[in-house]
């Protein structure tokens, strides 16, 4: 596992970074290879911009795989095309000393969102997998990105990878599908015919589901241990001999829930 932290100008400091996917070295030893390599001309932005692209093109490619089952091949080089930039411009910005970890970070991760809609709204459109089952393992995907997030935020912790399986781990995992898909888009299961893509869509859902609660229990007992539980409101004759009162400090935020 690599754990990272950085501090950068004007005092801002990164959240620890945990990545411990099946491919981590193997990718990091490629993406310091390719860094010095990348034409001074390319930016990191431009490989952000890539990756999002990439995405577009494998959403537009699986709504056309319903008919032509042959642009499956296609999405896989879009998977590949999706890695490069998605993964080579933070370590493209940190090799060259242009990070921007705040601008960074937000970007590449609003790219993640959208493209994770692209690509499900893709196979949802293309028959080979269901409309709500797309829409669940996209709702479920979100579940698990909003914890992250908000882990990077109150715990400093910026989990990459969930035990074996990072984005690379991923993409490797839906290019097999893919191809598996191509030949046979549907299985047999408990005597009835399943598209391939619903019935590992369905799990998957559930892993994301799963992995949401427990990192939100996690989360939430870690920062009860650093900062406690709320205490009970004393007694009011308790309150009136301390001299304490109830009510809000100025400018608290009314919550909604």
């Amino acid at each position: 596992m690599s754990s990272v932290t950085t501090t950068r100008a004007e005092g801002f400091q990164e959240a620890q970074r945990h990545l411990a996917g099946l491919t981590a070295r193997a990718e990091r030893r490629a993406l310091l290879w390719l860094a010095p390599r990348t034409p001074g001309w390319i930016t990191s932005d431009h490989l952000t911009l890539l990756g999002l692209v990439a995405m577009a093109a494998c959403g537009a490619l699986y709504a056309l795989a319903g008919r032509l089952p042959w642009l499956l091949l296609l999405v896989n080089v879009g998977l590949a095309v999706n890695w490069l930039g998605d993964s080579l411009d933070g370590t493209l910005a940190r090799y060259r000393h242009v990070e921007r970890p705040r601008f960074g970070f937000y970007v590449d991760h609003l790219v993640d969102a959208f493209g994770a809609l692209l690509v499900l709204g893709g196979l949802a459109l293309s028959g080979l997998m269901s409309p709500l089952v797309a829409a669940g393992f996209l709702v479920a995907y979100f579940l698990l990105a909003i914890e992250t997030y908000l882990a990077t935020y109150a715990i400093g912790r910026f989990k990459i990878s969930w035990g074996p399986f990072g984005g690379t781990e991923l993409r490797i995992l839906l290019a097999v599908v893919n191809g598996l898909v191509f030949f046979q888009p549907r299985v047999f299961v408990g005597g009835s015919s399943w598209l391939v893509f619903d019935v590992l869509g369905v799990g998957g859902a559930a892993g994301l589901v799963i992995l949401s609660v427990v990192a939100g229990i996690r989360g939430t007992r870690a920062l009860a241990l650093a900062e406690g539980w709320a205490p009970p409101l004393p007694p009011p004759a308790a309150q009136r001999a301390t001299g304490r009162h109830e009510g809000r400090c100025e400018g608290e935020a009314l919550s909604l829930v």
